[in-house]
């Protein structure tokens, strides 16, 4: 998964249509095309970058039905495996969570994360359950996971709930977090 396509749409209706004229518009692939909390739609494409582009642009042709849409090129490896499923962390040190007011733009804010220092992601947490929101967890030296969560701020801008660095967490907090550690 090179490059990500991210829709999410104000209702569900709407979005299993633009979900279907995504898919008509470019050879791309669905990864997730689901209901989120609040009635919302999120699909979630992969392909190559002009294709991934093709297929958001037909779905931007909707007015008034999509709430945010987004193509992230070279998507960090990170992001890619923790969307599919939680990834174990190595060793805690310290811990971010970074709450967003939606999906696509936490996606976003995951991605600027990882890439701008080393840490480690470890959830990325979709709306359900959560009213539309979302949240992820990284981990890594205290220095790193507070560069990345500033990172994750600033690409959030008003779309931030909270970015929280806790240095040396407790082990079971981490573990009811993250569903465990290696």
């Amino acid at each position: 998964m090179d490059t990500l396509g991210i829709v999410e749409c104000w209702n569900i209706a709407s979005g299993v249509r633009i979900a279907d004229a995504m898919m008509k518009a470019a050879d791309v692939e669905l990864v997730r095309a689901s209901t989120i909390c609040s009635g919302r739609y999120l699909i979630f494409v992969t392909g190559e970058r002009a294709a991934v582009s093709a297929s958001v642009d037909a779905a931007n042709t909707d007015d008034g039905k999509i709430k945010a849409s987004f193509v992230i090129s070279s998507l960090s490896p990170e992001v890619a495996a923790v969307l599919k499923s939680p990834v174990a962390i190595a060793q805690v040190q310290s811990i971010g969570v970074i709450e967003c007011r939606n999906v696509s733009t936490g996606v976003v804010a995951a991605d600027a994360a990882v890439k701008r220092s080393g840490v480690e992601l470890a959830r990325f947490v979709a709306g359900q359950g959560i009213n539309g929101k979302s949240y992820f967890v990284m981990s890594g030296d205290v220095a790193a996971v507070q560069e990345a969560a500033d990172a994750a701020s600033a690409a959030l801008g008003n779309n931030l709930v909270e970015a929280v660095v806790i240095p040396g967490p407790d082990a079971s907090v981490v573990k009811a977090l993250v569903r465990g550690t290696r």
